[in-house]
């Protein structure tokens, strides 16, 4: 019954999300690329964006897609309603209310903008000098991120 007990409490201490990825911060960025050059996936959500949950919870776990990001990117996931200062890539982002209850960070917006809109789910990648090489603002499964990373690598 003892060990029942512990592998409950254990389970149920695993967080909810990317619990098998490695996850960076941006303001990790500029020291990670000075161990090993690598690309950034940043992973821009929300969280009412039901396809984010999506992506979240089905392509980002899948084994083949953790084992790819984890061997050959940084893995950044970011809320897009974020309300810290971030400091990324020597410039100062902060949160923009646009509401009593709402707003958008703009480093959000400065990576996830597509076509002058941004909808989520976003998925930017960017190069080892952090220039944008890549976005995509839909959900995608995971056979279809895994060709995507393939491609940018």
């Amino acid at each position: 019954m003892r060990n029942y007990i512990c592998l409950v409490l254990f389970i149920l201490a695993i967080p909810k999300g990317f619990s098998q990825l490695q996850l960076s911060k941006f303001e990790e960025i500029d020291s990670l690329q000075k161990v090993e050059k690598r690309k950034i996936i940043v992973f821009i959500h929300t969280d009412w964006c039901k396809y984010c949950h999506a992506m979240r919870d089905k392509t980002f776990k899948n084994p083949t897609v953790i084992k790819e990001i984890n061997e050959q990117f940084y893995f950044v996931d970011f809320d897009a309603e974020e309300t810290r200062k971030i400091v990324f890539n020597n410039h100062n982002f902060v949160f923009k209310p646009n509401g009593s209850n709402s707003g958008i960070h703009e480093l959000a917006i400065e990576l996830g903008t597509i076509n002058n809109q941004i909808n989520y789910p976003v998925l930017c990648v960017l190069n080892e000098k952090s220039e944008i090489v890549f976005q995509h603002n839909s959900y995608l499964n995971a056979k279809q991120l895994i060709k995507i990373l393939e491609s940018i690598k």
